[in-house]
């Protein structure tokens, strides 16, 4: 197993580029960049990745972050690719990702 170090770095390093992807965008600009879309979409799989791989023992350990949700939005979009609801996608990527990033790079130097 990767030590959580490189987990919350995963999933810092996949926030700030769901920032960067966001960053002076719309919604209905959104809805009309495929690419966009994808990258973004990418990013969140791979922070829903980074938290499934994270022990449940950390997880108890912070109970402060919603582990349980970020990990079934991985799992809907993963899965269930084609009921994506992009407006849940927007506002998990714009309201919700930045509150995370912040938990994380709190945590991070304590695993470091």
């Amino acid at each position: 197993m990767r030590p959580e170090k490189l987990y919350l770095t995963d999933i810092l390093e996949a926030a700030d580029a769901i920032g960067r992807f966001c960053a002076g965008v719309t919604l209905d600009q959104l809805m009309g960049d495929e690419m966009r879309q994808a990258a973004i979409l990418q990013k969140l799989i791979i922070i829903g990745e980074a938290v499934a791989h994270l022990p449940d023992e950390f997880h108890q350990q912070h109970k402060e972050i919603p582990w349980i949700d970020i990990v079934g939005f991985r799992n809907i979009a993963v899965h269930e690719y084609f009921v994506i609801d992009w407006n849940i996608v927007w506002t998990t990527s714009t309201q919700d990702v930045p509150i995370l990033r912040q938990q994380i790079a709190e945590l991070l130097p304590l695993y470091s």
